[in-house]
């Protein structure tokens, strides 16, 4: 499989053919998501929550995204892969932003990065990144790094002003050079009206099924994440019960003596062997030293 790009994910757009975007954080994850063909995954920075345990996106850091990355790149080397720009490693300066976009594609070879937000500081960066010849995807609506300003994790868009505002930004982030935006938490009219707006590749999720192609949190939709469950989410599978039952039955077997079994899950050792060997544990000849037979 060829991997896709940014002139594929247009010509899909163009065509009415739905992109199919999910998140994946380690080298087992994104190996199965290339063999089901996936079109592009995201590491984003919700391995924050989904990866590392923490309540938030905002402790991740630059070094855990290039290390992630590296994984998810290792797994899947024929996808498009877009790294997430972590939290304040794009906010300071557009020195900062290409430094550390360049961390992304130097040290983990991603395709494209991503970063949040809509404003006036957020295009300066979008520009800065593409200029210096890195891809940019935007991302608007429900932007977990601005959740103080937004008011938590909740839908954007739902006044005819605030869904404009999207609208808006999302005009601008493509005049900034963005090759593509992911639209966050929104009602479909918004995604809806966004994408018509729009000449590049636009990305939902949970944005309604007017946009160019759907994103789902990977640990969302097959069941692994239960702390919380955004709406917009379908479960296709239910991993985590499946892992737990799994976890569960082992613990009891081998509490009670019934794993392992010798015969079914030890390595042989030849009747002439054994003797010898026993013969010298109990203060006999010691066999001369052979090489171990590959397992």
């Amino acid at each position: 499989m060829a991997k896709k790009t940014i002139n594929d994910f247009s010509f899909m757009a163009a065509k009415g053919e739905k992109i199919v975007y999910l998140t994946a954080y380690d080298y087992l994850t994104a190996k199965m998501q290339e063999k089901a063909g996936i079109d592009m995954i995201l590491v984003g920075d919700s391995l924050g929550m989904v990866s590392l345990g923490y309540d938030t996106t905002f402790p991740v850091t630059m070094d855990d995204m290039v290390r992630h990355c590296q994984a998810v790149r290792r797994g899947a080397p024929q996808t498009f892969i877009v790294g997430d720009m972590p939290y304040m490693s794009y906010q300071k300066s557009d020195e900062d932003a290409i430094a550390n976009a360049g961390r992304l594609v130097k040290e983990a070879a991603v395709d494209a990065i991503k970063l949040e937000g809509g404003g006036e500081m957020i295009s300066r960066r979008v520009r800065a990144i593409q200029q210096a010849g890195i891809l940019v995807m935007g991302h608007i609506g429900l932007t977990p790094q601005f959740m103080g300003q937004i008011g938590g994790y909740k839908a954007q868009g739902r006044s005819a002003a605030a869904a404009m505002k999207l609208v808006d930004q999302a005009k601008v982030l493509e005049a900034a050079g963005a090759f593509s935006i992911l639209v966050e938490g929104v009602p479909p009219v918004v995604g809806k009206a966004i994408t018509e707006a729009a000449g590049i590749p636009i990305l939902g999720i949970g944005a309604g099924s007017y946009t160019h192609g759907q994103l789902l949190i990977y640990a969302d939709m097959v069941g692994m994440y239960d702390n919380f469950t955004p709406k917009f989410v379908k479960k296709y599978a239910g991993v985590g019960e499946v892992l737990t039952n799994a976890f569960r039955e082992y613990a009891a077997e081998v509490r009670q003596g019934q794993f392992p079994v010798d015969t079914e899950h030890a390595y042989k050792m030849s009747e002439e062997e054994t003797k010898e060997f026993l013969v010298a544990l109990a203060g006999g000849h010691r066999p001369t030293p052979q090489p171990d037979k590959q397992i």
